[in-house]
Parts: C-alpha cells; sequence; structure tokens
C-alpha cells in the first residue's frame, strides 16, 4: 500500500470513526459514569469487534452478509434488540452515588462485553467495511500485510476518537454528585441506545 492509498484510507477512518454511533455513545456513557479508565475496556471490547468484522471481510464472508437479505436481518434485529435492552436497562437504573456504582458490578468482563456486543451485532458496519476496505487493497501485492495495515490503522484511529469521546464525557462526572442529575443521565443515555437500536432495526443496506 503506498503512502498516498494509506492517507486516503486514513482519512475515510477518520470520517467514519467521529460520526457518531453506538460505540460513541457507550464511550461516553461509560465515561460519565465510571471514568475513564472503566471507558478504556468497553472501547478495547469495541475494538476487539472492529478487527473480527475486518477479518470476515477478509475472509470473503462479509459478501454473503451484504447478498443475503436473511443474514443481514437477523443479526440487525439481534443488534437492535441489544441496544434497545441497554437503553431500557440505562433509564431504570437507580441514581447510585458516583463511589457506589464504581464499586459495584460493572467488572472488567461486564464492560468488555459490553463493548465487543455493541459492535459486532451491528450488521451495517460489516457491510461497510466489506464496501470500503478493497478499494485500498492492491490485488497485485500480498493480501494479508495489507489487511494488518488497514486493521491497525482503523483501531487506531477509532481509539483516539472514542477515548476523545469517553474524555469529554468525564469532564461533567462532578456533576454526577447530584442524583437527579444523575436520573436524568441515565434517561439521556438510555433514550440514545434505544435510538440508535431503533434506527438500526430500521436501517437497509
Amino acid at each position: 500500500m503506498s503512502w498516498s492509498l494509506w492517507l486516503a484510507f486514513l482519512a475515510a477512518a477518520l470520517v467514519i470513526a467521529v460520526s457518531p454511533g453506538p460505540g460513541a455513545v457507550l464511550s461516553m456513557s461509560t465515561g460519565l459514569r465510571y471514568g475513564f479508565g472503566a471507558a478504556l475496556r468497553s472501547i478495547a471490547g469495541l475494538e476487539l469487534a472492529l478487527l473480527l468484522q475486518l477479518g470476515v471481510v477478509a475472509l470473503g464472508l462479509g459478501a454473503v452478509l451484504a447478498t443475503s437479505e436473511l443474514a443481514f436481518t437477523a443479526v440487525k434485529f439481534a443488534g437492535a434488540a441489544y441496544l434497545v435492552w441497554i437503553g431500557v436497562h440505562k433509564w431504570r437504573a437507580a441514581p447510585e452515588p458516583l463511589g457506589e456504582g464504581e464499586v459495584r458490578a460493572h467488572s472488567r468482563r461486564q464492560l468488555y462485553a459490553q463493548g465487543l456486543l455493541v459492535n459486532l451485532t451491528n450488521p451495517k458496519a460489516i457491510v461497510f467495511i466489506a464496501a470500503l476496505v478493497p478499494q485500498f487493497v492492491v490485488p497485485e501485492q500480498p493480501q494479508w500485510p495489507q489487511f494488518a495495515v488497514i486493521g491497525a490503522t482503523m483501531v487506531g484511529v477509532d481509539v483516539v476518537v472514542m477515548s476523545c469521546y469517553a474524555l469529554l464525557a468525564t469532564r461533567f462526572r462532578p456533576l454526577l454528585r447530584n442524583p437527579r442529575l444523575l436520573r436524568l443521565q441515565n434517561r439521556v443515555f438510555g433514550g440514545l441506545f434505544v435510538g440508535a437500536g431503533a434506527i438500526l432495526a430500521a436501517s437497509s443496506r
């Protein structure tokens, strides 16, 4: 991959990462409620899912999801249901003081799994990667080194952008000492997750 081609892909990856989506909502929600360290665990899950999706595309399976209406619909509704479930759970969550919320149930494994599932259950991401990535792969050159560069670029850009979203959210953490504002935060992000699920359910390829 030439430098000019890589820079073009870097620009495309940046635009994709900055565009708000379920990953950005999750990063901000976790950063705001549990702090930046906890948000990094969710972001790690998001990035593993991104690499798995790229691997699916590299193996040619992304074309199956792009062409099979049944497969796309099944994954789409599973993803929409999961986002709605997160939203309802968030909406109904009791307004716990920050100290209690950090010590309790949200373990590393839970936060990591949440990030992983949010990205994995989004079929539009695979279809989008399947449409975008081949344009930056040179057929005459070895394929896997190019996919490695593309994967490292996508993950690097996404980590930086999601971390910025999480850091921005952490600036507002002191406000959550107020139970009324904490309840409002739960409902705002709960509504955003439900909205993201509804948009995904209504979307098409």
